[in-house]
């Protein structure tokens, strides 16, 4: 039995940084600990059934894998200060930005890890792999550690087609961040809210960390590195989320577009996953199943580019649909109100008739 928390995951990892940052921001006792090829052998792999990073093993030896349920399992045990806000509007759009940062964010993240911090990226690869090896090699292991994450970069959608409106879409958000930022120290308030954990994966990991993009943040956006640099570091501050349930105006432009571009590509997972399930009804869900066509508005065109289709997405989804089912009336007038500003209302009516869970770590039939 360990005395502290057991993070085993890495800051360069997209999905690590999110918990990490968690685990700073509520003071618990935590170390990490280097996902080896070894300890993937002997830990990851038997304790958890899947090879996924990261993986919390609690005191009490409880074994967790995925940042949103690590979130959550550690949410009981040290609920305060909270990081899900008890009003509607916030709590929604937390869960929103968690789901944008979680899923879609992947494609900014991954582009610009590959395409301009590529270098950097390998030598990291082998340095997780092979800590003790001499600095001169680590690129070359990571070129074989690497191999599944630079596969997955087509099947995102990311291509010599998509990738100009890629970076013109994700220098609009860190346009519009740093507008925010210069204004409010996190999304909703001085506490930073599920949302900034969301985003705080592919914004640091990928694009703070590494150092083309990186560099280029400071450049450009100066105020959301400095976002990046106190979510690493929260230093104890608590803070409060903003009063009377307000979301800032300055969000509005990013939920917009993720209700634009994201939520088409939320409900085409549903439907495919809708007809897969009817054909594999006893089947394990597969991370994969099929294509579809995804837009990006690019200026004044709209680029289309085929994409796999991934089940995960809709669990995340339904986090976000459930919430707003379970509201109240009065609430629903408030929270719908706040929907129709951001061009939302219609997203949020995704009719999800298979639903889906996790058992054991894996995405199975609810």
């Amino acid at each position: 039995m360990t005395k502290n928390y057991q993070l085993y995951g890495d800051p360069f990892s997209y999905y690590s940084a999110k918990a990490l940052a968690y685990l700073k921001f509520k003071q618990i006792s935590f170390e990490t600990i280097l996902p080896t090829p070894e300890i993937y052998r002997d830990i990851i792999i038997p304790r958890t059934g899947v090879q996924y990073i990261p993986v919390l093993i609690s005191p009490d030896d409880i074994a967790v894998q995925d940042t949103t349920e690590i979130i959550d399992f550690l949410e009981e045990r040290f609920p305060e200060p909270s990081i899900y806000p008890s009003t509607p509007c916030q709590k929604l759009t937390s869960l929103l930005f968690e789901l944008y940062g979680d899923e879609w964010l992947l494609l900014p993240a991954m582009h610009y890890r590959w395409t301009y911090n590529e270098d950097f990226a390998l030598k990291e690869f082998g340095r997780i792999a092979a800590p003790d090896a001499p600095q001169e090699t680590r690129r070359k292991i990571g070129e074989k550690g690497s191999a599944r994450f630079r596969a997955a970069i087509p099947a995102l959608g990311i291509t010599p087609r998509t990738a100009p409106a890629i970076e013109a879409w994700y220098e609009e958000m860190l346009g519009h961040l740093n507008t925010h930022f210069a204004l409010y120290p996190f999304l909703l308030g001085t506490r930073p809210s599920m949302g900034d954990f969301g985003l705080f994966g592919p914004l640091y990991a990928h694009l703070y960390r590494d150092p083309w993009s990186g560099d280029m943040m400071e450049r450009v956006a100066p105020h959301v590195a400095q976002w990046v640099q106190r979510m690493d570091d929260p230093d104890g501050a608590q803070g409060a989320f903003l009063s009377h349930d307000s979301v800032p105006e300055t969000l509005f432009p990013i939920l917009k577009r993720m209700f634009a571009e994201h939520f088409p590509v939320l409900a085409e997972t549903v439907s495919h996953l809708e007809t897969w399930l009817e054909a594999h009804a006893d089947q394990e869900i597969s991370r994969a199943i099929g294509e579809h066509v995804f837009t990006l508005a690019h200026g004044s065109e709209t680029i289309a580019e085929k994409r796999l289709v991934f089940p995960y997405a809709q669990w995340m989804l339904q986090r976000v649909l459930d919430y707003y089912g379970a509201l109240n009336p009065s609430q629903r007038v408030t929270v719908d109100e706040f929907l129709k500003a951001v061009d939302g209302q219609e997203a949020m009516r995704i009719d999800i008739k298979r639903r889906v869970m996790r058992r054991n770590n894996k995405l199975v039939p609810a």
